[in-house]
């Protein structure tokens, strides 16, 4: 089974942007969180971080036929982006949202998710668990 798992913007930036919030481990702390939880699932993962909104929906239809499942944290293009849930919708492919952070405690603007409505389900708040949680989602989804 092979998962896409797909960062948005300023997620590169894990360890020195709002570490109250997000944390001080670093991207590269999550990605090999994520791998090892992938190998513990018998997964395989490919990672993929952009901060431009056309990178991501590229890389969404470019997972339709390579890809099982998807995993998403859209960043703040969560709360903006058309062209995100467009694509996750148009490639059918079932998607998982992630948010280190509990968006629904933040700022108003942080509350409508419209990638989300692509999505079968949410993990919202949890840190790197949340991945780890999505990929165990879509490994029971899939099989």
């Amino acid at each position: 089974m092979k998962i896409l798992v797909i960062n948005g913007p300023n997620l590169n930036l894990l360890g020195l942007r709002e570490p109250a919030i997000y944390g001080r481990r670093s991207y590269a702390d999550l990605l090999e969180f994520i791998q090892k939880s992938a190998a513990a699932l018998d997964l395989e993962v490919e990672c993929f971080q952009s901060n431009h909104e056309g990178a991501i929906v590229d890389k969404i239809q470019e997972a339709y036929g390579k890809f099982d499942g998807i995993v998403i944290n859209p960043a703040a293009y969560t709360h903006t982006s058309i062209a995100i849930l467009d694509a996750l919708k148009g490639v059918g492919l079932p998607a998982v949202e992630v948010h280190l952070s509990d968006i629904s405690t933040r700022e108003s603007f942080r509350r409508i998710s419209y990638a989300g409505l692509a999505c079968e389900i949410s993990y919202i708040g949890l840190g790197f668990e949340g991945y780890r949680k999505a990929l165990e989602y879509l490994k029971k989804v899939l099989l």
